[in-house]
């Protein structure tokens, strides 16, 4: 064989031995020890990363509850069970996770809502939302192709007639879903709560007629029938301060649109009716 051959062989070799030994060196060098501490909270943790406790992810809030004493019950999807983890291994008295579910804020399914265009590209809300404003004539309400269920840890979200719908049993209000909804039409609430508006157009009366038949149109009677004065109408939309709402359900009774639904967190929403 040609020595000079044999010669860049060795050379590529011998560099090659160098960098790995450097590198060998260095990974001992510059390690970084991790907190053991951090490392037992992580795995307390359930690994969403949805970021509900106010942090990165898990690491994150881990981290903050190591060092910086960040509160033991943030983790909404790990609920009180995690909380009690936490707690037992920092060594601070329990407290309650305030329970959160995902709530779509629209009621424009297939049937209810006209459409400006037949959409046909790719075939994600967030992509459809991009072609003015969607196929629908509403903007504000679902896309209804499943950016939220495609997100879900817990399979808790499906599309039925262009609407997306949330099985609060199996919701761990991690809120991926209200992340990733391009329209923002979902939210996290309390799952205390009784009644929603499930509306989130924000246009006069008559042009929300013309777009959707079940979105609000402002008429006030909401207002006019809460005993607890706990709904206001601003910006077109009747809107509920859930720390006066005593859940009579009297404005789901006279909504005209039937917008606004009384809640059954065992998974089903159902408008009010006394028939």
């Amino acid at each position: 064989m040609d020595m000079t051959i044999i010669t860049a062989i060795g050379s590529v070799t011998a560099i090659g031995l160098v960098c790995a030994l450097m590198l060998a060196v260095a990974s001992k060098v510059m390690a970084v020890e991790t907190e053991e501490r951090v490392d037992r909270l992580r795995e307390a943790l359930p690994g969403a990363n949805c970021g509900a406790c106010g942090y990165s992810g898990c690491e994150g809030y881990a981290v903050a509850l190591a060092r910086d004493g960040a509160a033991a019950n943030m983790c909404i999807p790990g609920g009180d069970s995690v909380s009690l983890v936490i707690s037992t291994l920092l060594g601070v008295d329990f407290s309650d996770v305030a329970k959160q579910i995902a709530v779509v804020h629209c009621r424009g399914d297939n049937a209810a809502r006209k459409r400006k265009m037949d959409y046909a590209g790719i075939m994600t809300c967030a992509a459809e939302k991009l072609q003015h404003g969607g196929q629908n004539l509403c903007v504000f309400g679902c896309l209804g192709l499943g950016d939220c269920a495609v997100v879900c840890p817990n399979d808790a979200i499906c599309i039925e007639n262009g609407l997306a719908h949330i099985d609060t049993r199996k919701c761990s209000g991690c809120g991926l879903c209200a992340k990733y909804c391009p329209n923002g039409v979902i939210f996290t609430e309390n799952d205390t709560i009784t009644t929603v508006v499930k509306c989130r157009n924000t246009e006069r009366g008559a042009s929300v007629r013309s777009k959707c038949s079940c979105g609000c149109i402002a008429c006030m009677r909401c207002v006019r029938e809460c005993p607890a004065e706990a709904i206001a109408v601003t910006d077109n939309l009747a809107r509920i301060d859930y720390s006066k709402c005593i859940g009579c359900g009297n404005c789901a009774e006279v909504c005209v649109t039937k917008c606004i639904q009384q809640a059954d967190f065992g998974g089903v929403f159902s408008a009010v009716s006394k028939e």
